[in-house]
Formats: C-alpha cells, structure tokens, sequence
C-alpha cells in the first residue's frame, strides 16, 4: 500500500512541475504576442558606467549601467558599482537622479547594484525590477527608502514596448532588457551569466521576431578564442545586425566582434550615447 500511495505522489509531482512549466510558457508567449504592435521610434541608449572609457569627462569603474530614454520615460537598466561615480557621470551627461523613473536591475552582483542607493538618496519615487531571487534583505532596503519594487520571474511588461526576459540562468540569476523598435528588437544585457548567445535564443523563442541590436556585458573575459569564435558566429546564425559588447566581455571578444561585424559594430564605453 505505502508503495502504491508513494507512487502516486512522485506522479503527482511530475504533473505538478509540468503543468507549472507549461503555464510559465504560455503566460510568457501570451505576454509577448499581445504586444505585436508596441514599437519604440528615437530610443536612445546613453552608458553612464562602464569600465570602458569613451567620453574623456567621465569617471570609468567596473561595473555596467545604461540610461534608455523611450518617450517621456526614463529607465535605468543597471546602477554600476558604486553611487558616486555614477551620481557624477549622470551629472555631467545632464542627467538628474530624480529624472528617472524607473530602475532594472539584472542581478544581485555588486557592480551592477552598487550605485542604487545613491540613485534612492536623491529619488525615491522610482519602480526597480529585481528578479524574484534576490535576498529579502535588499526588498528592505529598498522599502526603507519609500521605494516600491516588483519581483521578476517570468518575461513581463516594463513599459510600452520594454520588457524584461524572465529571470534566466542556473547558479546566478539574471534578467535582460527588451525592446522593441521599428529596426527589431534591443537587447540589453548586464553580465550575460546565463550565457549570450542562451539570452539571444530565449528572446527569439519569446517574440518570434528578428534581433537588431545587443549590447551590455557578454562575460567572455574567461572564454577560449575558440569559443568567442563560436559566440560570434552564433550571433550571425541569429541574424543579429549589430552589436556593441562592454563591460565583462573581454578584450579579445570585443576585437573578434568588431573584425567580424565592421561597421555593425558600434565601439562604446562610459558616455558613448546609441541611437536607435
């Protein structure tokens, strides 16, 4: 009897899993199809901390964020790796902390939430999407400052045409930006530790569309020539038009990136600003 009652409840399990996974496929197929139409036109990408120097003016750390102004709104993707070279770099870029309006952070690693709490000191009234495996402990520093935050598991709507992957990834947790423009999709990514080229595909398979551009840290500084080798065409089979690696990716990946893509490779750094 305690057999048959113990086979039932693995079957059970299994189901359970199942139906969980294919309700998460369907919510995030459902979310992206329903925005078809939603396209951005004059986004503009402004890196406002990077490790990568491009505008002599701005202080340079390692870590990543980017300001991405669509319409009237201005979202955060990353805060960089501490507040006061990144309170400096928006200062001087002409950007005020409490012009944001919302804040993306794409996991829990220090050089890219360590200038949060500046961003909060000065602007409080701002929305920051964290993936839902960050530690309790940061949802109450966050509260502590009268921010609000939204937990991301699956793919979500940020804003009109903004989007968020889902959180992805095994041993570290990371989400990615989407956008989409009338050229494609954007992606933006923060360290790419559930792997580029996965990021890539996984946003393909929610949107059924065409990548235009990505760019953000790829975490390729580790990587073998061979293996860039294989990003880099990976990224030809899926038909990326252009891209712009920084931060974590590595010298000798952005140089393969660059001899293969020319003119479609745009060279950034901190203050580089990319229009779309």
């Amino acid at each position: 009897m305690k057999k048959y009652i113990l086979l039932l409840l693995v079957l059970l399990f299994i189901f359970l899993v199942y139906f969980h996974s294919r309700i998460s496929k369907d919510m995030n197929e459902k979310l992206m199809s329903m925005v078809d139409n939603e396209t951005l036109s004059n986004l503009t990408i402004k890196i406002v901390y990077d490790n990568y120097e491009f505008d002599e003016r701005l202080k340079t750390g390692f870590g990543f964020s980017s300001l991405v102004n669509i319409k009237d709104k201005k979202i955060l993707f990353d805060t960089g790796g501490d507040s006061p070279t990144l309170l400096s770099n928006l200062e001087k870029l002409g950007i005020g902390p409490k012009e944001i309006d919302i804040i993306v952070l794409s996991h829990i690693h220090g050089d890219h939430t360590g200038g949060l709490t500046g961003i909060l000191n000065a602007n409080p009234n701002v929305t920051i999407y964290i993936p839902k495996s960050f530690p309790n402990s940061f949802r109450e520093e966050i509260k502590s400052y009268g921010a609000s935050f939204v937990d991301v598991g699956n793919s979500i709507k940020i804003w009109d045409g903004v989007y968020s992957t889902g959180e992805l990834g095994t041993w570290i947790k990371e989400q990615s930006l989407i956008i989409r423009t009338e050229k494609g999709l954007v992606i933006i990514t923060g360290c790419a530790h559930p792997g580029i080229v996965n990021i890539v595909k996984k946003v393909k398979e929610l949107t059924k569309e065409d990548v235009y551009f990505v760019t953000g840290g790829f975490h390729l500084g580790g990587a073998s020539d061979q293996e860039i080798r294989n990003i880099v065409e990976s990224f030809r089979e899926l038909e990326v038009k252009k891209t712009s690696p920084c931060h974590c990716t590595g010298d000798r990946a952005i140089r393969a990136f660059e001899k293969e893509y020319g003119s479609d490779f745009i060279k950034t750094g901190v203050g580089k600003i990319i229009k779309v």
